[in-house]
């Protein structure tokens, strides 16, 4: 752990232009370091957006590698306000230790302004039913205190908020038909569950598509994975995939975009919206 994750979206940003800036003014990281009266591990640490930015380091490394523009020097200054303010908040996550590993996707998710997500398997978090999220915990077998499982589908439940609050979050989620269809917790748990899809799609602020079962082979059959986006100026969007042995990030613009577009070629596999709501209910009168 370095440090809250929510700060690294705008750090890691940060230290990359101060890295390449420097390599523009061909000096090395001991240079700046004296330049800095510090170490060349604590260089390193900044460039990587691992540690906090203070104003005057900033303002000295500008004058080290040669930025004279004004607006350049605010623009960074600005970028590493907005970081010590993130690495400061302490959300509602923080109380939820059962939401283990998710609460750095939680804080992301806080901050953004839109997330959109591909799951093959299962209904994402933000549109889940508690009785679903609480069956799909026990079929997981990763808990054994049902109090847990109780917190945890609480904090699942807390998180929805983000899609009606005063500035709702902005969610595109393709799902797969055979999470539609996985019997989780039952079909009255299930009823209730496409039910609720089918509610939660005619808000404003949510597109949902199924990709169904006749599109045939496309690009999501390997993993799931959801991108995050942000209004603040630089910061880049995040990747963040889950499987059963780790949590993986990607903070580069290149794997941005990379998944970006495989969302959206996946996106093209699926139905319509229109479409999508009718398979959701005729998949719910089926049960």
């Amino acid at each position: 752990m370095r440090g809250n994750r929510v700060s690294t979206v705008l750090a890691r940003k940060l230290g990359g232009e101060l890295l390449r800036l420097r390599d523009e003014s061909g000096l090395t990281q001991p240079q700046a370091a004296k330049a800095l009266s510090a170490t060349a591990a604590k260089v390193a640490k900044m460039e990587r957006g691992w540690v906090p930015f203070r104003d005057p380091d900033i303002r000295i490394l500008c004058d080290l590698y040669g930025v004279t523009d004004p607006k350049a020097v605010e623009r960074l200054l600005s970028l590493a306000k907005t970081d010590r303010e993130r690495r400061k908040a302490k959300g509602w996550w923080n109380q939820y230790p059962e939401l283990r590993t998710l609460v750095e996707y939680v804080a992301l998710e806080d901050i953004a302004t839109g997330v959109r997500t591909w799951q093959g398997a299962f209904i994402p978090g933000l549109l889940q039913t508690p009785d679903y999220a609480w069956a799909l915990a026990i079929g997981n077998a990763d808990w054994d205190d049902p109090d847990e499982i109780e917190r945890f589908v609480e904090a699942k439940m807390a998180r929805q908020a983000r899609l009606a609050d005063g500035s709702p979050l902005s969610l595109w989620a393709v799902v797969g038909e055979g999470a539609l269809r996985q019997l989780v917790g039952g079909r009255e748990v299930m009823r209730v569950q496409l039910a609720h899809l089918v509610e939660a799609s005619r808000l404003p602020n949510v597109k949902l598509q199924v990709v169904p079962f006749l599109a045939g082979s496309h690009p999501g059959m390997t993993s799931a994975f959801s991108v995050v986006s942000f209004a603040e100026p630089g910061a880049m969007d995040v990747v963040y995939m889950d499987t059963t042995s780790s949590t993986l990030w990607l903070e580069s613009e290149a794997d941005a975009a990379r998944h970006n577009t495989k969302f959206e070629r996946i996106a093209r596999t699926a139905l319509a919206l229109h479409d999508s709501v009718t398979l959701i209910e005729r998949i719910r009168k089926e049960l």
